[in-house]
């Protein structure tokens, strides 16, 4: 819940951000409007990656990251859910979409189209479940359920756009696509994907040559021949623009 407060200029010493976080306007009358946005001490917000700058996100990473904590449930231990908030602009309102539960972990979240897409993996069930959650009206809906049999584990296990799909970039010099078509192939070390356009796979590498310096190795869908090679790094901007950065 966003809670909006006015307090005069003259009577503020001192601004703490304890258990939230606080957006500060500064009004040209002299009073200072805060946004008390709780999402229970989680200050990592983020901004959705692929999305405008409407939809934030933040998580407790409570056994790290997703790889982690399927370790930690091979090794026999509880794990319990880390939780996952979403916060939308301007409105700071605050929603959960998925409920926590003991053996459940959220991976990173991505922006499709005009919803957010998340990827919730169940180890006590042994599936992988890409949610979408839609805002008018609040709604949480099923994309799709896989056997968590069809990955070998979930390190670099990630959602990316567009169109959405499940990727995994295990540490053997392999990228692969899990859904929705299966596809392998090996690629440089010092690859990661960043975005994919329809049957283009764009993705960053660096070399240090003796200089640091990056580049965007644009690769085929289809057994992931190098199609292109552009100096610098692609950034999706809020709006949707592509910037090459170099």
């Amino acid at each position: 819940m966003a809670i909006q407060i006015e307090i005069p200029a003259c009577r503020i010493k001192k601004i703490e951000i304890l258990r939230s976080i606080v957006v500060i306007y500064i009004c040209g009358t002299g009073g200072v409007f805060m946004k008390n946005i709780d999402i229970h001490g989680m200050t990592n917000m983020e901004l959705i990656r692929g999305g405008i700058a409407e939809w934030y996100w933040a998580t407790d990473y409570i056994h790290g990251d997703l790889y982690e904590a399927e370790e930690l449930f091979r090794q026999g231990h509880l794990v319990r859910s880390n939780r996952l908030y979403l916060i939308h602009y301007p409105d700071g309102m605050v929603y959960e979409p998925v409920h926590s539960a003991d053996g459940q972990y959220l991976g990173t979240p991505v922006y499709d189209g005009s919803s957010v897409v998340l990827l919730v993996v169940s180890f006590t069930e042994s599936v992988i479940r890409i949610m979408r959650f839609l805002h008018q009206p609040v709604e949480v809906q099923e994309v799709v359920c896989l056997p968590l049999s069809a990955v070998k584990d979930c390190y670099n296990l990630m959602l990316h756009t567009s169109p959405l799909s499940l990727t995994r970039q295990p540490n053997d010099g392999t990228f692969e696509i899990i859904w929705p078509e299966h596809v392998r192939f090996a690629i440089n070390d010092r690859e990661a994907l960043n975005f994919r356009d329809g049957d283009k796979l764009y993705f960053n590498v660096w070399y240090e040559d003796p200089d640091y310096r990056e580049e965007t190795v644009v690769r085929s869908l289809h057994g992931g021949t190098i199609l292109e090679r552009l100096p610098g790094d692609i950034r999706i901007m809020p709006n949707g623009e592509r910037w090459l950065i170099k």
